[in-house]
């Protein structure tokens, strides 16, 4: 028997044709009553996937404190507004404010604000940060910009929608999922609908898929337009490259084991990777100044966390001592998550 969302699928694609990727990704992650994100907690070893901030409290409190150092760049503001993007359980935000406690006057500034569609991970958060009045969104549009804003988005800009395109003979052509009985859900190649394969000026040969966030490039335009004006500063960690380049990077995790992203509809996490080169493109055209991406080992140990791990352990149990080390390692290791993952930041001065 078909899930409500894969019969919803079905019944699109039967009446309006086949539907690029983003729409599918949209549909399957964001539809207000039957999509992933809205329906669960996708988060940890019962979940599908888990993030930095589940890893270790180091991820956050090395955030809080390179936030802590941005307001106090800013002017120390007598009000700010703290933004999350994707705040999962609300755990980066309250390893965030622990750190920035102990900034003198940061506590009484900070107004907290959330961009979240989930009414489960809107309740986690909710417990996790009582006692600080969060304020949630459903997208970054109705964000303030009265006051400057410090901005953080962790795992957000992967499950944005995007477009795909595959170089055919005669030129790029949009990929397509498509559905009929006896193939079930399947990929077609056919002209896009509204010739955004105009504005690839990407090199590829034969074969090659390159990927188009048109929704991701709107976000880091609107936090930008927010942050210009009343000052601000954003950072934006994922998992992505550093360079534009062809690559199909769509994928699916179920039970933290990767799947068919055509399969397990409605139960698995859909991501693709970020291209921070994009991103820095539409930043800096919003006049923003805008950081070089480095992988995140390098955000990390730039801002302490081997110093914050050597803290913890002297101070730990052997079992804590083990564990600690073990967190370090998986957050900065280039062959963990240290490499795969990038960070870029954005600023604007008052």
């Amino acid at each position: 028997m078909h899930s409500p969302l894969v019969k919803l699928l079905q019944d699109t694609i039967k009446a309006d044709g086949p539907m690029d990727i983003g729409q599918y990704i949209e549909i399957v992650l964001g539809h207000p009553k039957y999509g992933y994100y809205v329906t669960r907690d996708p988060l940890g070893q019962a979940g599908d996937f888990t993030t930095s901030p589940e890893i270790s409290q180091m991820f956050g409190e090395m955030l809080g404190a390179y936030f802590a150092h941005q307001w106090m760049n800013l002017g120390s503001p007598a009000r700010f507004t703290f933004l999350e993007c994707g705040p999962g359980r609300g755990t980066l935000m309250a390893d965030m404010m622990r750190i920035g406690k102990a900034f003198d006057g940061f506590r009484q500034a900070v107004e907290i604000h959330l961009v979240e569609i989930s009414p489960v991970l809107r309740q986690k958060q909710a417990e996790a940060l009582r006692g600080y009045g969060p304020v949630w969104h459903e997208d970054v549009s109705t964000v303030p910009d009265d006051v400057p804003i410090l901005m953080v988005g962790n795992e957000f800009l992967d499950a944005l929608p995007l477009r795909q395109f595959v170089m055919e003979e005669e030129g790029w052509c949009e990929r397509y999922v498509d559905y009929n009985e006896e193939a079930g859900f399947h990929y077609i190649n056919a002209s896009s609908r509204d010739g955004l394969e105009r504005n690839i000026t990407c090199a590829a040969e034969i074969g090659d898929i390159l990927e188009v966030a048109p929704l991701r490039d709107v976000v880091v335009q609107e936090l930008c337009r927010k942050m210009k004006a009343s000052g601000g500063a954003a950072l934006l960690i994922d998992y992505g490259h550093i360079k534009t380049a062809p690559g199909d990077t769509f994928q699916a995790m179920k039970g933290h084991l990767d799947c068919d992203v055509l399969e397990h509809i409605g139960e698995a996490d859909l991501t693709t990777h970020v291209d921070f080169e994009a991103l820095k493109v539409q930043a800096e055209k919003m006049g923003a100044k805008v950081s070089d991406s480095v992988t995140q080992a390098a955000f990390l140990n730039l801002v302490g966390i081997a110093q914050r791990a050597e803290i913890l352990r002297a101070k730990a149990t052997p079992a804590q001592a083990e564990d600690i080390e073990s967190a370090y390692h998986r957050l900065t290791d280039h062959d963990k998550m240290g490499a795969l993952f990038k960070v870029i930041a954005i600023n604007y001065e008052r």
